[in-house]
C-alpha cells in the first residue's frame, strides 16, 4: 500500500576539500554533435549487481528511445569504479577533462557519489545519482541529481506500519556507512515517535561483513522484530543466516527495506523469506500497466534477469537526462541541463515521481510489501 512520503533532509553536514588538481578544473566542453554521458558504476566486486542492473536499465532505455536527441548522438561511456571512492573519482576527472562529458551518472554508493560532488561542482557537469541513496548527497553539490531514494524515505513508513502491526520492542542492524546509519536514525527517530522502541544499534562493517555473531546478539535479546538495512545484494547473506540462527522460530520477524529482498535475488532465498515485510518504492511486482512492459523489456533484453530497484533508478536517471536535453537542444551547457532536469514531473515504473526543484532530489511513493509465491516466484 503506498504511502506519500515526505521529503527528509539530513542536519549534518560534511566539509568536502578539492584537491588541488580539480580546483582549476575547466568547464565541460560540448561537441557539437555528440553528447556524452559518462557512467561510473561498480561493474566488479561487492556492489557488482548494481552496476549490472543500472548499464541493463540505461542501455535498454536508449534501445527504446533512440540514440539521437535534439540533433545529438548520444553516446554512454561506461567504466568501472569496482565501489572504490579514490578509483570513481579518477574516473570522474577523466571524464570530464579527457572525454568532456555533458552528465557525469551512476554512483553505486554513496562515497562514490560524496568524491565525485566536488568535481561535479568544480567542472558545472550535472551528477545523476543512479544509486546511492544517503539523503546528504544532494547537499554535497548543486550540480546532484538523483533519481534513485533515500533511506529516510523508506525507513520512515516502515516505522509507521510496525507499531500498528504489534511489533513494539525492535534491534535495528545496518551497514556501518551514510546509508545504513541514515536508515537507523530515521527508522528509531520514527518508532520512538510512535511509541515503539528500539532496543540496540548494531552496525556492521560495509566490506566482507559476518552477520552470525550479530544476529545471535539478536536472538538472545528477544525483540519483537529486526529491523536491517544492507546494500543491495547483501541481502541473501542476511537472510540464509537470520534463518540458520532460528530468529525465525525464536518469533522473531524480519521487517527492512527493500534491498533485503532485492529482486535480483530475491527467488533464490527460498521458502524463508515467506512473510518478510518491507518498504521500498519499487518491486518488479508493482502491478501498473507501465511497469508490466518495463519488466517485460528488461527480462527480454537480459536473458530473463528480473529488474530490481536499482534498474528503475538507472531508467529513470536516463530519461531525466533525455528530456533535459530535448529542453535545452543541446545549448547552454551544463547549468542549462541542470535547470531542465529540475522539476520533471512524469509517470516511472515504480509509479508517479517528480524531481524537487529546490533540493533536486526525487519525490516518490513508498510501498509496504510483503514476500509472497505468486507463479511459482518469490
Amino acid at each position: 500500500m503506498p504511502t506519500k512520503r515526505h521529503l527528509l533532509r539530513a542536519c549534518a553536514t560534511a566539509a568536502l576539500v578539492l584537491t588541488s588538481g580539480l580546483a582549476a578544473l575547466p568547464a565541460t566542453a560540448q561537441d557539437s554533435n555528440v553528447f556524452k554521458i559518462g557512467l561510473i558504476l561498480p561493474m566488479t566486486g561487492q556492489q557488482a549487481t548494481t552496476g549490472r542492473q543500472i548499464e541493463a536499465a540505461a542501455k535498454l532505455y536508449m534501445a527504446q528511445n533512440g540514440d539521437t536527441v535534439a540533433g545529438k548522438k548520444v553516446q554512454l561511456i561506461i567504466k568501472d569504479d569496482t565501489s572504490l571512492p579514490d578509483v570513481t573519482r579518477r574516473l570522474a576527472q577523466e571524464l570530464v577533462v579527457n572525454e568532456k562529458v555533458n552528465v557525469l551518472a551512476g554512483m553505486g554508493i554513496t562515497p562514490s557519489a560524496m568524491a565525485t560532488a566536488p568535481l561535479a561542482t568544480q567542472s558545472k557537469t550535472p551528477l545523476v545519482v543512479m544509486a546511492a541513496a544517503t539523503s546528504s548527497i544532494t547537499e554535497a553539490s548543486p550540480y546532484v541529481v538523483r533519481s534513485s531514494f533515500t533511506l529516510p524515505q523508506v525507513s520512515v513508513a516502515l516505522a509507521d506500519w510496525a507499531p500498528k502491526n504489534g511489533i513494539k520492542k525492535v534491534v535495528t542492524l545496518v551497514s556501518d556507512y551514510g546509508p545504513g546509519i541514515d536508515a537507523e536514525k530515521y527508522f528509531n527517530q520514527r518508532l520512538t515517535f510512535n511509541g515503539g522502541q528500539v532496543t540496540e544499534a548494531l552496525r556492521v562493517p560495509l566490506r566482507n561483513p559476518d552477520f552470525a555473531p550479530f544476529l545471535q546478539k539478536v536472538r538472545d535479546g528477544k525483540p519483537d522484530a529486526l529491523f536491517v538495512f544492507v546494500p543491495s545484494g547483501a541481502g541473501a547473506a542476511v537472510m540464509k543466516q537470520f534463518l540458520e540462527r532460528g530468529l525465525d522460530k525464536a518469533g522473531i520477524k524480519l521487517i527492512a527495506t527493500g534491498d533485503v529482498t532485492d529482486d535480483d535475488q530475491l527467488n533464490d532465498m527460498g521458502d524463508g523469506a515467506l512473510g518478510v515485510v518491507t518498504s521500498h518504492h519499487y518491486s518488479a511486482a508493482h502491478p501498473s500497466p507501465l511497469n508490466k512492459k518495463f519488466v517485460e523489456a528488461f527480462e527480454k533484453a537480459n536473458k530473463g534477469l528480473r529488474p530490481n530497484f536499482m534498474a528503475v533508478g538507472g531508467y529513470d536517471g536516463m530519461r531525466v537526462i533525455y528530456e533535459a536535453l530535448k529542453t535545452t537542444k543541446g545549448t547552454g551547457g551544463g547549468d542549462a541541463l541542470l535547470a531542465a532536469m529540475k522539476g520533471q514531473v512524469f509517470e516511472s515504473p515504480r509509479g508517479p515521481v517528480f524531481i524537487d526543484a529546490q533540493t533536486r532530489d526525487i519525490v516518490q511513493n513508498v510501498y509496504l510489501r510483503k514476500v509472497e509465491r505468486v507463479n511459482g516466484q518469490l
